[in-house]
């Protein structure tokens, strides 16, 4: 690979002759890692000129680092960064510059902080990953992805590829939602009410954005999404906590003045339970009383396999007061961040308006693979798979949970992809998945999903989308014996005879 011109530039302010400044410019470059062993440097007539000094003067800097062995020449070729030059250390080299800036005075607002964990990268090479949202590579169909991601790249979509939408979206993919998935929901919309997002956290976060004020209270499930009560104190709003039950968030307990109210009412987030028709219409009922929005993350509604899934609340919507969150980053792929807003006309207008003053709209060629994987038929294929596979292992899951005598504190009813698991008194469940990390099994840990000063470290949840079916009861087995030995560690010492 060639390194651009443009990444040359001298020092003003350096000593010594413009030769030595060349070629010291050359060798800092590569003993600090950005130029890299088999590169072509620029020609000694286009650095030359790209510098403003004599063509001599560059190539008796050049001369100079191929005596060195910084550099090698490849006759007509050109001038590479040698094989043998030196290689640039493993630590960060420090410079000459201090940072003088008193950036706790600076910073203006702090985003760091919030319980939003850290998930493992390198989640796939732990033998017995039960970690959520993660894309099983068995599953997914990648040889059409591929197809059709060639097909938006054609002569064809070179203007969906190319153009800047500014605050519009890919048309094809807005009439696929409009027309396929939202009605699936018992959802209709316009285009004009339905925007494209970087995921559903993106939508969480122009929803807060344009919704909440300082003055403004939002009304958040008890456990809930950690990121969403991230997002939801960085906006500065007062924040109501709401405990739910085996049902959901209990709409009598959504404090006065409430002004949004957040809810996943077909998955809820972590516990998996779904709310029942009844509740849901009290749900609205309640949010009408108060004259509140309601924000419903729907991030699940493709993995209810065991049976059909509940009518959306947005379904059953009659005021325009729910504003609906997709996503097709769990039934697809978490790293293809694509999502939607649904809401009145008034709402989603806005939030287009913010969307383009942050990031103008999702990629177009992202975009228009999505809508050529799903209008072709591909994506219901993979979620009729997906829902085989997903049947299956909870089967197996459910099984050596009960063999090993764990508790399920949650399932959904309708399917899901993980449940939520309560350890015995006393068991601490960071300490017990660091434990396990330590024998190749990944949990997830409760505790940053409830609000609070002093947040239940009893929970924790188990997924199934990411792991094989045959490694599921040996992973819940050794996710027992952990859970014991912590056990034997609290019981105490019997008495001296």
């Amino acid at each position: 690979m060639a390194i651009p011109v443009q990444a040359f530039q001298l020092d003003p302010r350096g000593q010594g002759t413009l030769q030595s400044r060349i070629q010291q410019m050359v060798a800092e470059g590569i003993l600090s890692g950005r130029f890299r062993r088999g590169e072509k440097l620029p020609s000694t007539r286009g650095l030359a000129q790209h510098l403003g000094v004599s063509r001599i003067t560059v190539t008796l800097a050049y001369t100079e680092l191929l005596a060195n062995d910084y550099l090698q020449s490849k006759g007509r070729s050109g001038y590479y960064v040698s094989d043998n030059a030196p290689e640039p250390p493993a630590f960060d080299p420090q410079t000459a510059r201090e940072d003088r800036v008193d950036w706790s005075r600076a910073i203006g607002q702090k985003f760091t902080g919030g319980a939003t964990p850290v998930k493992p990268q390198d989640w796939a090479s732990f033998r017995f990953p039960f970690i959520y949202g993660q894309t099983d590579p068995e599953l997914f169909d990648h040889a059409n992805w591929r197809l059709c991601a060639l097909q938006a790249l054609g002569a064809r979509d070179f203007g969906a590829l190319t153009r800047d939408y500014y605050d519009q979206d890919d048309p094809e993919l807005l009439s696929f939602i409009a027309r396929h998935t939202l009605p699936r929901r018992g959802i209709h919309a316009r285009p004009d009410e339905i925007l494209i997002t970087l995921g559903a956290q993106n939508a969480l976060w122009l929803t807060a954005q344009v919704l909440l004020t300082q003055r403004r209270r939002a009304a958040i499930e008890d456990p809930c999404y950690h990121a969403l009560r991230d997002i939801l104190t960085q906006s500065r709003c007062h924040l109501s906590p709401v405990a739910v039950d085996e049902d959901g968030i209990p709409p009598d307990r959504i404090p006065d003045r409430t002004d949004v109210i957040f809810a996943t009412p077909s998955h809820q987030c972590p516990t998996s339970a779904t709310m029942p028709l009844d509740r849901r219409q009290a749900l609205l009922n309640r949010a009408r009383a108060l004259d509140a929005l309601i924000v419903e993350d729907d991030y699940e509604f493709e993995m209810a396999y065991l049976k059909p899934p509940m009518p959306a609340l947005k379904s059953l919507d009659t005021d325009g007061r729910v504003i609906y969150v997709g996503s097709f980053s769990k039934s697809l792929f978490p790293g293809l961040r694509l999502g939607y807003l649904v809401g009145s006309a008034p709402f989603i207008r806005e939030a287009r308006a913010l969307r383009a003053s942050v990031l103008r709209h999702p990629p177009g060629h992202i975009q228009r693979t999505a809508a050529y994987f799903l209008s072709l038929g591909h994506y219901d294929a993979l979620i009729r798979r997906t829902a085989r596979a997903l049947t299956d292992r909870r089967r197996v899951m459910e099984e050596a949970i009960a063999a090993h005598g764990l508790t399920i504190a949650g399932r959904g009813a309708h399917g899901g992809s993980s449940f939520w698991m309560q350890a015995p008194e006393g068991v601490d469940t960071e300490h017990l998945a660091e434990t396990l990390r330590a024998e190749g099994v990944l949990i997830e840990p409760g505790r940053p999903f409830f609000s609070g000063a002093q947040p239940s470290g009893r929970y924790y949840r188990l997924a199934y989308s990411s792991i094989p079916m045959a490694r599921i009861a040996p992973g819940v087995e050794r996710i027992a014996a952990a859970i014991a030995r912590a056990q034997s560690a609290l019981a105490p010492a019997p008495a001296g005879g």
